[in-house]
């Protein structure tokens, strides 16, 4: 006779920033398996690039524990909606309007956080980042957590932190690392210049990617990237790099009539998925927990110090990075760095007249670094 079951989830919750979909696995020959599901965890903020508000990560982390719970789950599937962003990181808006110059409210935000990432790694089931967009900053932190990546081959990755007044140590420092190297991750962390697809792919961060672009009726690989593994004149290979100049041109107007169609995006996923339905699950669980150990002996090492850190940086550089990317004009939304260091090497305090003379909102800059 069969016990009645438990119900191990914290609380009930009805989820009204992100969606949470149980869809249905498909077995070997592509049919729809009864009574076993995939979970989809869908962030729902396209019009700022699916960051998320505190809000958010609050619904992200519950409905992580009801996926694990779930015993009809074989796996989970993070993603978002749209095809512009998986995700850029923390909502700029809430940051730049309510965190910035309040520590002590962002180190509660950022236990949040890292609650969030934490609960990717301690769910009882895989795992598997769905790259439907740029995957920036918090997100991209939130997707190395996760135990595979399947892309798109428009979507972009990197870290903004040291641009925007932050580190990358939400998991970034602690993650990127173990998947490209100590070389590659830090020119990544540091200078955040964004990997296309096809980078991130031949660097190891991506189990695969896509094309998700359809043309007269047929996918085409991402136009923009040199997709053959050329050498530059010093013999560097430049596999996946963005095109220059005409070539770009073109690629951009041929991007302009073809429409964007996840369909291969979501059979390389299900694919995925439907290997793992054909493998015993405990073992899986126990595999999979295993390969984690390696991100969770650096992060949780790090992140409560993380935390302290970025705390206190929003009375500083984090402060006046996100008020100008929130506040600032669209041509710009950086600070004057050079300014920045100049008056820091006289000694000046940050202060509001700092942050004033660095923003740009600022309308008195006649002069030039020289001359200030």
């Amino acid at each position: 006779m069969m016990k009645e079951l438990k119900n191990h989830n914290l609380t009930e919750v009805h989820y009204e920033h992100i969606l949470f979909e149980k869809r249905s696995c498909l077995d070997a020959h592509g049919m729809p398996v009864n009574e076993l599901y995939n979970c989809w965890i869908i962030l729902n903020n396209p019009k700022q690039y699916n960051s998320y508000t505190t809000a958010a990560i609050k619904e992200i982390i519950l409905a992580l524990g009801e996926a694990s719970n779930d015993r009809s789950i074989v796996a989970v599937v993070l993603t978002a909606v749209g095809d512009k962003a998986f995700c850029t990181g923390g909502n700029t808006k809430e940051y730049a309007e309510y965190y910035s110059g309040n520590p002590q409210e962002y180190s509660q935000y950022m236990r949040l956080f890292n609650d969030m990432v934490s609960a990717v790694l301690k769910c009882e089931k895989p795992v598997i980042c769905r790259v439907n967009g740029l995957r920036i900053g918090g997100g991209q932190e939130l997707g190395m957590a996760c135990d595979f990546s399947i892309s798109s081959d428009l979507a972009r990755f990197g870290q903004a932190g040291p641009k925007h007044g932050s580190a990358p140590i939400g998991g970034a420092t602690d993650f990127l690392p173990l998947f490209v190297g100590i070389e590659r991750a830090m020119m990544s962390l540091t200078l955040c210049e964004p990997w296309t697809a096809h980078q991130a792919y031949y660097f190891g961060m991506l189990t695969d990617i896509a094309p998700v672009l359809k043309l007269n009726g047929k996918f085409i690989p991402n136009p923009m990237v040199i997709t053959d593994k050329i050498t530059d004149e010093y013999g560097k290979i430049i596999f996946g790099n963005v095109k220059t100049g005409e070539e770009l041109k073109k690629a951009k107007e041929l991007m302009s009539f073809a429409e964007i169609d996840f369909e291969k995006l979501d059979e390389s996923l299900n694919s995925l998925i439907t290997k793992i339905l054909y493998t015993f699950p405990n073992c899986m669980t126990k595999t999979i927990s295993e390969v984690r150990k390696f991100k969770l002996e650096h992060w949780n090492q790090n992140k409560e110090s993380s935390r302290e850190w970025l705390a206190l940086n929003m009375v500083t550089e984090a402060k006046a990075g996100f008020k100008a990317f929130n506040e600032g004009p669209k041509e710009n939304r950086e600070i004057d760095f050079v300014l920045l260091r100049q008056k820091l090497s006289q000694g000046h305090e940050w202060n509001d007249e700092l942050h004033q003379l660095i923003s740009p909102q600022y309308q008195n800059k006649t002069y030039s670094h020289v001359t200030r």
